[in-house]
């Protein structure tokens, strides 16, 4: 088998294992709140990054430029929580198609802070992208949408944020720095307000956690080894059947089934989604 087969393996598998993550944090938001979920999630997360921080701690938290990562921590916040919450409110496939308008908040951003090349076509590309979220948002005649919608796009924000943070501080600050700042600050983010929230999981809802939060460590080890293998370009478009996850997964679980307005806003957003990511692959080559 091929290193670009093999990539392309490693991506599915990435891509199913988030979106099951995200259809367990739908099962467990019926009985617990948004932070528990996600203060339980990271804490799987962070058990799992200890091998690499424990041996640097605490000189793995030295940086030069606190208040960047700082916001990165608070786009991570938005992006996880606000994902979670999501798919607590709102249809698994719907939840994940408004997700990729971070490609187009990215592109925004990266044309911002970056000073990256934005360009005609791209441009268009994001204005199409938008659309297909008006679709799925369902504007009516009298100008009313779900405004449950505005969720995965305020994490969508989120995630482009701490994304554009991470390229910059990647320049200077190393990878155990980087995973030690996200895996111990989220922690308290999420924990402190749980002392007014936490409600202490049965045996079952133990399982049903530490299986999410192992899902969402594996798809993230998954994604990892999918880019070293392939081409970023190639892996990032199978981002795309999360959607096709999370619609199977939301009819088998939840007995969801997505209307002509998602899908055609799905439709619009991932051809935007991809147009954006091959004119940054023609660019950058």
């Amino acid at each position: 088998m091929t290193d670009t087969a093999r990539a392309l393996l490693w991506a599915l598998t990435a891509t199913a294992l988030y979106s099951l993550a995200a259809a367990l944090a739908k099962l467990a938001a019926a009985r617990f709140h948004v932070l528990e979920i996600l203060f339980l999630r990271q804490s799987v997360v962070l058990a799992s990054t200890l091998p690499m921080i424990a041996p640097g701690f605490p000189a793995s938290l030295s940086t030069r430029r606190p208040g960047l990562h700082a916001l990165r921590i608070l786009g991570a916040f938005a992006a996880l929580g606000g994902g979670i919450w999501a798919v607590a409110v709102l249809p698994l496939a719907t939840a994940t198609t408004l997700g990729f308008a971070q490609v187009f908040f990215m592109g925004g951003l990266g044309a911002l802070v970056l000073g990256e090349p934005l360009g005609r076509a791209r441009l268009l590309a994001m204005v199409l992208g938008f659309a297909g979220v008006l679709v799925v948002m369902r504007p009516g005649v009298q100008g009313l949408m779900d405004l449950r919608a505005l969720i995965p796009l305020g994490a969508a924000l989120g995630a482009a944020v701490a994304t554009i943070c991470v390229r910059v501080l990647s320049q200077t600050d190393s990878t155990a720095t980087l995973l030690a700042w996200q895996s111990l600050m989220i922690l308290p983010v999420a924990g402190i307000p749980l002392i007014w929230l936490w409600q202490s999981p049965g045996p079952a809802d133990a399982v049903l956690m530490l299986a999410m939060g192992l899902a969402a460590t594996s798809g993230q080890w998954a994604g990892i080894r999918a880019l070293r293998l392939g081409e970023a370009g190639l892996v990032g478009n199978i981002e795309y059947m999360k959607l096709v996850y999370a619609t199977l997964l939301g009819l088998a679980l939840f007995g969801e089934w997505p209307d002509g307005a998602t899908l055609a806003g799905a439709a619009l957003i991932v051809l935007a989604a991809v147009l954006i990511a091959r004119r940054g692959g023609r660019a950058r080559s």
